[in-house]
């Protein structure tokens, strides 16, 4: 039983050197399934036991933790470790500008108050502590600019439609920079949310 654990270890960190490795365009197929497969092993979660958003990006997932593993870990190691439950509304100091977290309470929006936004340098780690909120996912090309991108706020906005999820406790997000998401959304019988963001420095 131990050797076949060890061969099981030996290939998934194959498969993680692979999608490390691969830069080509033609490989583009194999990349995909690779990361698909990394993302399903959970060997980043590190013990995390909160459920990854199907709508996420594995293969920018699987690219961008390879090249920035160490902080990636202290993203989930903040996201495992602190309790949450009761932690208070504010900023925290992670890893400097490479990684940190804002923790927010209070009422969602009404749908039409809400809006479409992207960023080009952060990846959003979005989970919501308590309660229930909707959160839009499209990819940015579907989506119409009705605010440029602003370096400042590290952000644009956007119009369009997308396909909404219901997030909950379970589980969080990961929106990466070609992610438009459209966060916020209230919930019928959830007036007040719990959420936390953590921003991870985009790799280029």
């Amino acid at each position: 039983m131990k050797q076949l654990a060890a061969y099981k270890n030996i290939a998934l960190l194959t498969v993680f050197l692979l999608i490390a490795g691969i830069a080509n365009a033609q490989q583009q197929e194999l990349t995909a399934k690779s990361a698909k497969t990394w993302v399903k092993s959970r060997i980043w979660a590190n013990g995390l036991k909160l459920k990854l958003n199907s709508s996420t990006n594995n293969l920018e997932f699987a690219k961008q933790y390879a090249a920035n593993k160490a902080v990636w870990d202290k993203a989930f190691e903040f996201l495992r470790e602190r309790n949450l439950d009761q932690i208070a509304p504010g900023k925290y100091p992670i890893d400097g500008d490479n990684v940190y977290a804002s923790v927010t309470e209070g009422p969602s929006k009404e749908f039409e108050q809400s809006a479409w936004e992207s960023h080009q340098n952060y990846i959003d780690l979005q989970y919501v502590i308590k309660g229930k909120e909707k959160i839009g996912v499209a990819p940015i090309e579907s989506l119409t600019v009705t605010k440029p991108y602003d370096p400042a706020k590290d952000g644009a906005n956007y119009s369009g439609e997308g396909k909404y999820y219901t997030a909950t406790p379970n589980e969080f997000f990961l929106f990466f920079p070609g992610d438009g998401h459209r966060p916020n959304i209230k919930v019928d019988g959830y007036d007040k949310v719990k959420k936390l963001v953590i921003k991870i420095k985009e790799i280029k």
